[in-house]
């Protein structure tokens, strides 16, 4: 018979260290380590660092601007980028010739530490967090504001074990899963009263596959709207490439008095994407162009006079013919669904408030945080 300690009765491990029960490997997986250390040293240095963005000293409302010599008017776009997709500059993701309808795959962190403060170097929170890694929250300063900085990952990436054979086999760029869910409605929770949020979105919506939806999908997918609801704030939403699916629901204006939504010139904001659009409302569409198509006309016909012993070979020509036609409808009727529902129109209908170029993303995003800032602060004087 095994023996059983007295700290296993207790309700207790029977194990002597952090490492032995898990430690990091755990905690980091999960959520509970926000960021890691290598020793106690560099722990309270992290934890000093993590405090100049998000310390509230007593009787102020904010945690306080610290001074910066990064110009405001900084124009990102000639910012060197090392990433995925092939782009030599930031400026390369985000034009027409380099990044044509804002599809290719782009390494987020780039743009993000491209538009932070360059001489405030950003910490990184809940990096480890498995199943969230496509949402990436930083703290750190824009215009000298603290600012907890969200982006969402807009390049696939591996999945890390195990996993069912009814969920995505990668984590798919722009779109949010259950666990990156959480973490972004955390990542909002964590600073409400502290500091503002801004996002740069390129966020196609939410992972509908079985699996995430076995995850609770819907419920941290709600959790996101209720944050935003509740945050005491400005949160300043900014589109970067594409704004569809249940993102343009809880990132709505009409969530939050508070919230500021823009977006970049040239990128695509509506309910739903033109290729989802495409493939799920207008299939009637889609397959009236495709049997019109006069390379279907003519396999339909060599379809109908076919033989009886060439009618299996003509068929699979058929549908292969159909196959490569329905595909390039879809792909038609989506670029003619995005030139309608594009971020002018979103601007029009009101869901966002400004559209701006490339170049003035820092300069903007600085001068609307602080606009914002200062109606905060006017707010609170009028209450108190």
């Amino acid at each position: 018979m095994a023996a059983v300690s007295l700290k296993e009765v207790s309700g207790s491990v029977a194990a002597e260290t952090n490492e032995a029960i898990g430690g990091l490997e755990i905690m980091t997986g999960n959520g509970q380590a926000q960021y890691t250390a290598p020793d106690l040293k560099s722990a309270y240095e992290l934890l000093l660092r993590h405090y100049e963005y998000t310390y509230v000293e007593p009787g102020e409302r904010r945690a306080r601007r610290r001074p910066s010599a990064d110009p405001v008017e900084r124009d990102v776009t000639g910012c060197a980028y090392t990433g995925a997709g092939g782009f030599a500059t930031i400026g390369d993701l985000f034009s027409e010739n380099g990044n044509p309808g804002r599809k290719k795959p782009f390494a987020i962190r780039e743009v993000m530490t491209a538009v932070l403060d360059q001489d405030a170097p950003p910490l990184e929170r809940w990096k480890g967090l498995a199943g969230g890694e496509t949402t990436v929250v930083m703290h750190g300063q824009l215009g000298g504001n603290p600012v907890c900085l969200i982006g969402i990952e807009s390049q696939p990436l591996p999945r890390r074990g195990p996993r069912p054979v009814d969920g995505p086999g990668s984590w798919m760029s722009g779109t949010l899963f259950p666990h990156s869910s959480r973490k972004l409605a955390r990542a909002i929770r964590s600073v409400s009263g502290v500091c503002p949020v801004v996002v740069l979105a390129n966020l196609s919506g939410f992972d509908g596959s079985p699996e995430s939806m076995r995850e609770r999908q819907l419920e941290y997918g709600a959790e996101i709207g209720k944050a935003v609801v509740e945050f005491d704030g400005p949160i300043l939403f900014c589109v970067v490439a594409r704004y569809h699916g249940g993102a343009y629901v809880v990132f709505s204006r009409r969530l939050s008095s508070g919230l500021d939504a823009v977006a970049l010139e040239g990128s695509y904001a509506s309910v739903i994407g033109g290729g989802a659009a495409a493939a799920v409302v207008f299939t009637r569409l889609v397959r009236e162009r495709a049997q019109a198509d006069p390379r279907v006309r003519a396999a339909r016909k060599a379809l109908a006079d076919a033989r009886v012993g060439d009618r299996r070979r003509v068929e699979e020509d058929y549908e292969r013919v159909l196959a490569d036609v329905m595909a390039r409808v879809q792909t038609e009727v989506a670029r003619e669904f995005d030139s309608v529902h594009n971020v002018a129109r979103a601007l029009d209908v009101g869901s966002l408030d400004a559209l701006m170029t490339a170049k003035e993303l820092r300069p903007s995003l600085c001068a609307r945080l602080e606009h914002a800032l200062e109606e905060d602060r006017a707010a609170a004087a009028s209450e108190g």
